[in-house]
């Protein structure tokens, strides 16, 4: 029994083959390559601060780590989920004692978005003085999540997802190791573990090892693509609802969308929807595109996908999403045009820095009699009474206001229609001797 509690934990396949030197890092080329910023920055012989910003499972800790190893240093790790100020306090008291003893300290803070900005500006004073290397692990937008006084102090690095040929060469090593050298994985079972390891090596990792064990507990030596489908719980590909990827990925439907391209708008709406986006909030977007992007070149776009959110809430999932995806078809094919959405913008960025003009006298309502005594109203032509329904010459903008031609149709869909009939009313304004107020 001694034995039995004397015994070392196993450690996880992705923290056994975590790499130990630079060159053993897989992916990240555009960084670690010679010649490239980290290759250099291991090469300069001075550690300096740093942010590294990238996806879940792509060697931030790891990078943390070597850059530690590389230049001797103490290495204090802090999760921003679990600490805070007094864990800062902390970590300086043992980096000061680290330097009494001749040794300086990076400070790693593994998802520093997670910290608030008191906590964020409480790293401060530590990483001006030197007395710590200071570097910083995030799936998010640093721009958006660190504060601007930190983020000046520290170099931000984009890492990227694995490629499967990254991916591959990670199997290569893992197959080797004691675990899995007994198994045999097939082409297909291989490309499998890749897709649902979406660029995560961690993940990727981490499928291999469950697979060892399923293999294992059921006496398989060969694992093919149905093995991993039957004997894996495989999740649905990497989705951050609140970061980066989500709005990536509204990002590349909404442009695919607007550039007509229906399979592309497809893909990424399932790519969501697989993702565990939410429909309803995917219904708002595709009718805000309905009207920012196609507007009154074809109205029925508008119609469709007020009718797709509303047949959405009837029938639900998985139902209701067809819907949503014969919307986006419709609105990628149908005719664009952003007229209206451009002179909404136009019109609200002029009042917002005009002046308050009076509403001219023949245009305001006369309820009672003093405001008919008063003029209100009183040399308004009612267009109904006129040719073609229209007061030709009539001016409805305030006094001394020249039109500001903020809606201008494009030649396509029905608002092609509707540039006609603007044409056609302008030749009766001139005739009439122009809009009286322009």
């Amino acid at each position: 029994m001694a034995d039995l509690f004397s015994q070392e934990p196993v450690a996880p396949l992705a923290e056994a083959l975590r790499p130990q030197t630079l060159d053993e890092v897989i992916g990240q080329s555009h960084l670690l390559g010679e010649g490239k910023p980290l290759r250099l920055a291991f090469q300069s012989g001075k550690p300096h601060s740093m942010i590294l910003w990238g996806p879940p499972g792509v060697g931030k800790t790891t990078l943390a780590r070597l850059t530690a190893k590389a230049f001797d240093c103490e290495f204090i790790a802090l999760s921003a989920v679990f600490s805070g100020v007094k864990d800062i306090r902390m970590a300086m008291e043992q980096a000061q004692h680290n330097l009494a003893l001749g040794k300086q300290t990076i400070l790693f803070v593994d998802e520093i978005h997670r910290f608030n900005k008191s906590q964020q500006d409480a790293l401060l004073p530590y990483a001006e003085s030197g007395l710590v290397t200071f570097i910083g692990a995030t799936t998010e937008n640093p721009s958006f999540e660190v504060n601007s006084a930190l983020l000046s102090r520290a170099q931000v690095y984009v890492l990227k997802s694995l490629s499967d040929e990254e991916l591959r060469q990670l199997f290569d090593k893992a197959a080797q190791t004691e675990s899995l050298r007994h198994l045999s994985f097939d082409e297909l079972a291989i490309d499998t573990l890749i897709g649902y390891a979406d660029g995560d090596a961690r993940r990727f990792l981490n499928l291999l090892e469950q697979s060892g064990t399923a293999a294992q507990a059921s006496g398989a030596t060969r694992i093919d693509a149905a093995f991993i489908e039957n004997a894996l719980t495989l999740n649905a590909r990497r989705f951050d609802k609140g970061g980066d990827s989500f709005y990536d990925q509204i990002s590349a439907l909404h442009k695919s969308v607007r550039g007509s391209d229906p399979d592309a708008s497809l893909y990424w709406l399932c790519r969501m929807l697989d993702g565990g986006a939410d429909p309803r909030y995917l219904s708002r977007r595709i009718i805000r595109m309905a009207w920012e992007d196609i507007g009154l070149a074809d109205p029925r776009a508008l119609q469709i996908a007020n009718d797709a959110a509303q047949t959405y809430e009837r029938l639900g999932s998985p139902e209701g999403e067809l819907a949503l995806a014969q919307a986006v078809i419709y609105l990628a094919v149908a005719a664009k045009s952003n007229a209206g959405y451009m002179a909404y913008n136009q019109a609200r960025a002029f009042i917002k820095k005009d002046k308050s003009r009076e509403v001219p006298v023949h245009l305001r309502n006369a309820p009672t009699k003093l405001m008919k005594e008063l003029g209100h109203g009183r040399e308004y032509r009612y267009a109904h009474d006129e040719p073609h329904g229209y007061a030709a010459g009539e001016t409805y903008l305030p006094d001394g206001m020249p039109a500001p031609g903020w809606y201008r149709p494009v030649a396509r869909g029905l608002e092609s229609k509707i540039a006609d009939k603007l044409a056609f009313l302008k030749s009766l304004d001139d005739e009439a001797g122009g809009k009286g107020g322009a």
